[in-house]
């Protein structure tokens, strides 16, 4: 199982910079797994596209501003990524930083708006610990300051706008660094139109990490190993996953988020376990899906573990042909691009 198995060719300017005016304008490729068949559809259809009585499964993480520009007492600029509280009363939180030389233990930064922080630890791969302070509420004074935490593919700064489209319009749990980009499609009409074909929605949670965006650099991929995340299923999702899964009803993951929790909490019996965990669950090709029957996810970078997942779903050499087809039809790709529907 090696990396360069997952490869492809792809023009820069297929790469979706700004999100379309309508989020549900978008295309979506639909491939059959069991056919082997490649449809070109519009993500409009998609509630016609599913079957009556399906269970759609969506991540309901919310992405922080978590970008924070500042500078040190020196004066020299800085840039921080908030990864992870890891302690709410002190609000100390796992970060990313990028400055011209690297920040010290005990170094004071200072934000926007009277934020400061201080440097009080270094973990393994360069990464800090920051103590935050601020005369408000910390988070909701992120909210103004902070900065949405778009790819690096997306070669821009972030926009006013981010803060919105980068956002699903179901996201209500605040923690992730990077949007479970499948659900950037659906509108609240999307969902009203999905009620009306009998499809059923529940959620879960999962932060997603920046490790989602961090190259693979193990030629060998049994040798990676993956960003843990943490997650929350409900007991009331948990229960309307296992009751769809035991009256034979479709499990449509909605991303490649679910995919990886729902397979994570499955037990050995088949049944969906609820509760709070950390997943760093790596799915490749040979992987035994329990779960999820359906898959609607964008298109991934090469050689990432994400392309690896749909690989191990629905087959490699598919994957691959349905990814050249999307290029020669000028399909718009990755966060803010275009998604594919895998039966």
């Amino acid at each position: 199982m090696f990396l360069k198995n997952f490869d492809f060719e792809l023009s820069q300017e297929l790469i979706a910079q700004q999100p379309l005016g309508d989020r549900s304008s978008s295309r979506l490729l639909l491939l059959n797994k069991a056919t082997r068949e490649i449809a070109h559809q519009q993500f409009a259809c998609l509630p016609k596209l599913l079957r009556e009585g399906d269970l759609l499964v969506r991540n309901e993480t919310r992405v922080l501003p978590a970008r924070l520009l500042g500078r040190k007492q020196s004066g020299g600029q800085v840039e921080v990524l908030l990864v992870r509280q890891l302690d709410s009363e002190q609000n100390i939180w796992r970060c990313m930083t990028r400055s011209s030389k690297p920040v010290r233990i005990g170094s004071l930064l200072d934000f926007p708006e009277g934020i400061s922080g201080e440097v009080t630890g270094a973990e393994e791969g360069g990464q800090r610990l920051l103590r935050f302070n601020c005369s408000g509420n910390f988070l909701e004074v992120l909210e103004r300051v902070g900065h949405m935490p778009l790819p690096p593919y997306i070669r821009r700064e972030d926009h006013e706008l981010d803060k919105d489209r980068y956002q699903t319009v179901f996201a209500n749990n605040p923690g992730a660094v990077a949007a479970p980009t499948a659900g950037l499609h659906f509108s609240e009409e999307t969902f009203t139109a999905l009620a009306e074909r009998n499809i059923d929605v529940c959620g879960i949670t999962l932060h997603v990490g920046p490790g989602t965006f961090l190259p693979v650099r193990t030629e060998n991929l049994h040798e990676h190993r993956m960003h843990s995340e943490s997650y929350e299923i409900p007991e009331a999702a948990a229960e309307c996953i296992n009751a769809a899964r035991a009256d034979g009803r479709r499990i449509v993951a909605l991303g490649t988020t679910v995919t990886r929790t729902l397979e994570h909490a499955v037990d050995d019996q088949g049944v969906l376990q609820a509760g709070q965990g950390e997943t760093d669950l790596f799915i490749m090709p040979g992987f035994n899906f329990r779960m999820v029957d359906a898959l609607i996810t964008n298109f991934h970078l090469p050689k990432s573990t994400l392309l690896v997942l749909v690989s191990a779903f629905a087959g490699r050499e598919f994957i691959l042909k349905a990814y050249r087809e999307a290029v020669d039809h000028g399909y718009r790709f990755f966060s803010y691009g275009d998604c594919m529907l895998i039966e």
